[in-house]
């Protein structure tokens, strides 16, 4: 219906700039996310995703996160419901924490926290 994916992958396939065009949503609700967050997610909260479905890409990969994985994987499997190619749905698994566990660049409260061993997403 989807696949997971953990952080280091999606860095890898999509971080990369080789894998093209691709959406990734932070399924969070807005104060989650404004808090803290990966760079270059869009915010639709679970709780509005499907009056926003036409804010999805239909045509491009689409990597859905949240905290750990829990209701990214209920976006992913709404979006597999609605029809959405299930080739290009994908699950960041280890979520938001797991990212932030491996030291990955975060945004808190809109300011960048650099972290000293790895690049942006």
């Amino acid at each position: 219906m989807y696949t997971d994916i953990n952080s280091e992958d999606f860095r890898g396939q999509f971080a990369s700039g080789d894998s093209g065009e691709y959406q990734l949503i932070d399924v969070r609700e807005e104060e989650e996310h404004a808090e803290v967050h990966i760079p270059g997610t869009i915010n639709i909260p679970l709780s509005e995703f499907p009056a926003r479905l036409d804010e999805v890409s239909e045509d491009a990969p689409v990597v859905l996160v949240c905290n750990t994985g829990v209701r990214s994987s209920q976006a992913a499997l709404l979006l597999a419901g609605m029809g959405y190619d299930q080739d290009l749905i994908f699950n960041l698994e280890d979520g938001t924490k797991g990212w932030m566990k491996k030291g990955f660049n975060v945004i808190c409260g809109g300011d960048a926290m650099a972290r000293p061993s790895h690049n942006e997403p």
